[in-house]
């Protein structure tokens, strides 16, 4: 059953509709305060306090992927309607290859960075290594985390019922379907 945004919707396709985004939000949402209850129990309170500080710096770069997916997949689905399927493909190869692009350049830019940031949020002393360390992790996967939001904003679009329960490998799958598809 494929669920399309011009279709009348009943609360099951909605929520088949809506369910993935909702549930990557939540195990997002669930990473921080995970990880804020176990570093505030058995690492200490300053590096808690270097989470705190330095993780909206983070999440600032990782929108990049909500803001291109959102935009992406207006212009993927206005492509697909017209019935250009190979033109809509290499919109979409596009997208991905400027996310993976444009997230490298942020990691590089954040990791550089990540000191006069640190300092400019007012970390000092052993809260300032602290924050250092934690960003310098963080931007390392900062390219996954904008491919997850990318494919989340964009994969809104084309929900299934089947998607519902979607893991690692089906989006590779679904990478490799847009990324590598050409039309004969």
């Amino acid at each position: 059953m494929r669920i399309q945004l011009s279709d009348h919707f009943t609360y099951k396709r909605l929520l088949c509709f809506v369910i993935s985004p909702i549930l990557m939000m939540i195990c997002t949402s669930l990473y921080g305060i995970v990880d804020g209850f176990f570093v505030s129990n058995y690492v200490g309170k300053t590096p808690f306090a270097a989470v705190n500080l330095i993780m909206p710096v983070c999440m600032a770069f990782g929108t990049i992927g909500i803001m291109i997916g959102t935009g992406g997949s207006a212009v993927v689905s206005k492509t697909l309607g017209e019935g250009k399927k190979n033109e809509a493909n290499q919109y979409f190869s596009l997208l991905v290859y400027f996310s993976i692009i444009l997230s490298i350049c942020l990691t590089v830019i954040g990791f550089v960075f990540a000191r006069p940031v640190s300092i400019a949020l007012g970390a000092e002393g052993e809260l300032l290594e602290d924050c250092v360390l934690y960003s310098r992790i963080l931007f390392l996967f900062l390219t996954a985390f904008v491919l997850q939001n990318f494919n989340c904003c964009l994969s809104m679009g084309s929900c299934r019922s089947s998607d519902c329960n979607r893991n690692w490998a089906s989006d590779r799958r679904f990478y490799s379907n847009h990324l590598f598809y050409k039309e004969k």
